[in-house]
């Protein structure tokens, strides 16, 4: 009888962690206007113009939040895919901690130049914001763009094996990863642009995979076969 009960509560208690984790995977997405709110902050003469600093603060804000977030989904779902295999789990949310931290600093060097700017720095710090600029993409590079293929690696081997989610959503993530790690590799190289058609190619398929993963969380959450089946591995 207490086995019974223990097996069909099963369910209900994962269900809120598989839509915590499926909200903070959407949340992730929050900085896709980034790429237009940090525009300005690029131009050649920023730091000597005028005008409102608002929207390069806010592109902060949303980076930051998508870090927390991050970190988030790794620290909620370890929970349970720690139970698959506690080694990959635990190296998941290392993954996801260091990928925070390049944004965290991303996001320094873009509002070191607005702190330049409104500090009046004027021409003798265009060749530091410069310089600020083209590490925030470098960062950014190495941050968003390597970083979430070795976490959807990662993940998509987890999920792949507990069959938490379909298998099928699992392999967008295991063959996502590989193809971003090219376009990584190809932009380092300078054989493609970052902000390139063909970047944005590479990232597509982790896009897909993350984003399809966290709807799939919140609408359907997890497998309920594949949650029990391991919590009797855990038993064992």
């Amino acid at each position: 009888m207490n086995t019974n009960n223990a097996t069909l509560t099963i369910p209900s208690s994962q269900r809120k962690v598989s839509l915590a984790a499926g909200i903070l995977y959407l949340l992730t997405f929050v900085s896709i206007p980034t790429l237009a709110l940090y525009r300005p902050v690029k131009r050649a003469n920023y730091v000597i113009g005028a005008g409102p600093d608002t929207a390069v603060i806010f592109g902060g804000v949303l980076e930051i939040i998508v870090a927390l977030a991050g970190i988030g989904t790794a620290v909620v779902l370890f929970r349970v895919l720690k139970k698959q295999n506690e080694g990959v789990a635990l190296g998941l949310v290392a993954a996801r901690v260091l990928e925070a931290s390049t944004i965290f600093l991303g996001v320094a060097f873009l509002l070191s130049v607005v702190t330049l700017r409104k500090a009046g720095a004027g021409a003798d710090a265009l060749v530091t914001s410069h310089a600020l600029v083209a590490l925030y993409d470098r960062i950014f590079l190495l941050g968003q763009s390597f970083m979430p293929a070795l976490d959807d690696l990662l993940l998509g081997f987890l999920l792949y094996q507990s069959r938490l989610v379909p298998r099928a959503l699992s392999r967008i993530g295991l063959a996502g990863a590989p193809l971003l790690v090219a376009g990584y590799i190809a932009v380092l190289f300078g054989l493609i642009g970052q902000h390139s058609s063909l970047a944005g190619l590479s990232a597509f398929p982790v896009a897909l995979f993350e984003f399809s993963l966290g709807v799939w969380l919140v609408v359907k959450g997890f497998d309920p076969e594949a949650v029990a089946a391991l919590e009797a591995k855990t038993r064992v």
